[in-house]
C-alpha cells in the first residue's frame, strides 16, 4: 500500500474493519518521519475523522463475532471496554437499548456513551421526554429500565443492548419482554455487557440459544493507565472480587458445598501478617498414574495465635514422580515442614519412597481417601466458618476446588479430581488432630 491510498471512507462495517487492519498494518511499518509527512498531506475531516475512529483502536474483544448469533454476550472485567463495544454497536447497526436508570448517565451520555462515540455525520439527539435517542438516519433507540420491565410488553424492536444485565434486580420479566420483542427484520440481534454476576436474567442469557460470548479482563484494555491496572491487581488479584470484576470470570457456589466462595473471602488475610510459623505440614494427594491429574500439594501451618493458615498452593500439573517429589522438597525447605501428610491408596511406601528419592527425609503420615475424605473434610470445613482457619494470600485453583467439595464426600468443582482440595484437607486435618490431641488430659502444652 503506498502513502497515497490511505482511505478513511469505507461505507459498511466489514470493508471499513478490512481497511482498518491494513492502514494499521502499514502505519506500523512507517518511520517516523514518514508518519508526520502523511499526516500533513490528511485533509481537516480526514484527521478529524482519525482522531474519532473506533476500528483500528478496538480491542479483539470489542470486535463483533462473525456468523449467524442471535446474542453477543460481552462477559469482561471492569474497564475492559464493555460499554464502548456496545456503544459503537448500536451506532454502526442497532436501534434499541435496554436498562435500568443508569441506562441515561452510562449507555447515553457517559464518556462511552452513544452521543460520545456518534459519527460527526449522525448528530444523534436526545429527546429526554420519551427517552428516545432519535438518529439523522430516522433510526430511533429507546431507553427502557429493567425495574419496568413490563414497559417491554408489546414493542418490537431490530435490535437490543443490555447493559450491566447483571446488575438487574428484576431482570427476568424484563429479559423475556424484550426477547418476546424482538421480532422486527430478517435477523434481530441483542448485545449484552455485563460484568459477570449470577442471577435470574444472566441464566437467562447463559442458556438461550444462538448466544456467542466473549471474555475479557480488565488488564487486556491497552488504553487503561498502567498504573491503575497494576494496583488493582495488586490489591483484588486472585480474590473472589477481583476475579468477578477484573478478569471476568462468573463465580457461583456450588449447591451443597462445604466451601462457600464469600466464607473463603471472609478468611483472607495478608500473607506478611502471620509471622512465623510455630509447626508446618506439607498435604500430599499425588497423581494415581503417571497420565493422571495433578499432585496436589498444600502448604499449612500453625500460627502463634493458635490459627491455621495455608500459606502455599506448590502443586504440579501432571508430574513424573521425580517431579512433584522434588516439588514437595522444595516446600518443605521452604516452610521448614515436619512432616508430609499424604493420601496413600496407592501405598504409603510408594509416597514415601519416591520423596526419599528426592532427598525429602521428612515422615510420611498415610491418610485412606476412600474412607475419610468426608469425615475428614467436614471437620475443616467447620473450623474455617469458626475463624480457625485463615488464607495468607489468594490460591484461585485451590480455592474453587474447596467450593467444589460436597456435603457426604461428593464433588462438583473443575477437574476431575479435587486434588489440590485434597492435600489442603489432609493437611489441616493432620494440625487439627494435633491441636486436639494437646488439649487432652495429661498433655501439658509448652
Amino acid at each position: 500500500m503506498r502513502i497515497t491510498e490511505i482511505a478513511l471512507d469505507a461505507t459498511d462495517t466489514a470493508s471499513r474493519q478490512i481497511r482498518s487492519d491494513d492502514i494499521w498494518t502499514w502505519w506500523a511499518e512507517l518511520t517516523e518521519a514518514e508518519r508526520r509527512w502523511v499526516l500533513r498531506q490528511l485533509s481537516v475531516a480526514q484527521k478529524r475523522e482519525l482522531v474519532r475512529r473506533w476500528y483500528g483502536f478496538e480491542n479483539d474483544g470489542q470486535r463483533a463475532p462473525p456468523g449467524d448469533w442471535r446474542i453477543w454476550l460481552i462477559r469482561a472485567g471492569r474497564g475492559f471496554g464493555k460499554t464502548r463495544a456496545g456503544s459503537e454497536w448500536v451506532s454502526e447497526v442497532a436501534l434499541v437499548a435496554a436498562t435500568q436508570v443508569d441506562g441515561q448517565r452510562v449507555m447515553i451520555d457517559g464518556p462511552s456513551g452513544l452521543l460520545a462515540v456518534a459519527r460527526a455525520n449522525e448528530e444523534p439527539r436526545w429527546v429526554n421526554a420519551r427517552r428516545e435517542l432519535r438518529f439523522s438516519s430516522g433510526a430511533v433507540a429507546t431507553l427502557y429500565s429493567a425495574e419496568a420491565g413490563e414497559e417491554l410488553r408489546g414493542p418490537e424492536h431490530h435490535f437490543a443492548w443490555c447493559d450491566e444485565l447483571a446488575k438487574w434486580r428484576r431482570g427476568e420479566a424484563a429479559w423475556d419482554n424484550l426477547m418476546l420483542g424482538m421480532r422486527l427484520g430478517e435477523r434481530p440481534r441483542i448485545v449484552v455487557t455485563t460484568t459477570p454476576r449470577v442471577n435470574a436474567a444472566m441464566q437467562r442469557v447463559l442458556a438461550a440459544p444462538g448466544k456467542v460470548e466473549t471474555q475479557g479482563k480488565t488488564g487486556q484494555n491497552p488504553w487503561l493507565p498502567k498504573f491503575f491496572v497494576s494496583a488493582m491487581l495488586e490489591t483484588y488479584g486472585g480474590t473472589r472480587l477481583g476475579r468477578q470484576e477484573l478478569d471476568g470470570e462468573m463465580l457461583e457456589d456450588v449447591e451443597g458445598a462445604l466451601w462457600a466462595r464469600g466464607l473463603i473471602e471472609r478468611c483472607r488475610v495478608d500473607a506478611k501478617s502471620i509471622g512465623k510459623p510455630v509447626r508446618v505440614v506439607i498435604g500430599v494427594d499425588p497423581p494415581a498414574t503417571a497420565r493422571g491429574d495433578a499432585c496436589g500439594i498444600v502448604v499449612a501451618a500453625l500460627l502463634r495465635d493458635g490459627r491455621l493458615a495455608v500459606v502455599e498452593d506448590a502443586s504440579v500439573e501432571n508430574p513424573p514422580p521425580g517431579v512433584w517429589a522434588q516439588a514437595v522438597a522444595g516446600a518443605a525447605a521452604r516452610w521448614g515442614a515436619d512432616r508430609v501428610v499424604a493420601e496413600s491408596n496407592m501405598g504409603g511406601d510408594m509416597v514415601a519412597g519416591t520423596l526419599a528419592q528426592a532427598d525429602c527425609g521428612l515422615p510420611v503420615v498415610p491418610v485412606h481417601a476412600s474412607v475419610g475424605k468426608a469425615r475428614r473434610a467436614e471437620p475443616v470445613a467447620l473450623a474455617y466458618e469458626r475463624g480457625q482457619v485463615v488464607h495468607a494470600g489468594a490460591f484461585a485453583a485451590l480455592e474453587d476446588q474447596l467450593c467444589g467439595l460436597q456435603v457426604g464426600g461428593g464433588y462438583a468443582g473443575p477437574g476431575r479430581s479435587p486434588d489440590r482440595a485434597d492435600a489442603c484437607v489432609w493437611a489441616l486435618a493432620a494440625l487439627l488432630e494435633g491441636l486436639r490431641k494437646e488439649r487432652e488430659p495429661g498433655v501439658r502444652v509448652v
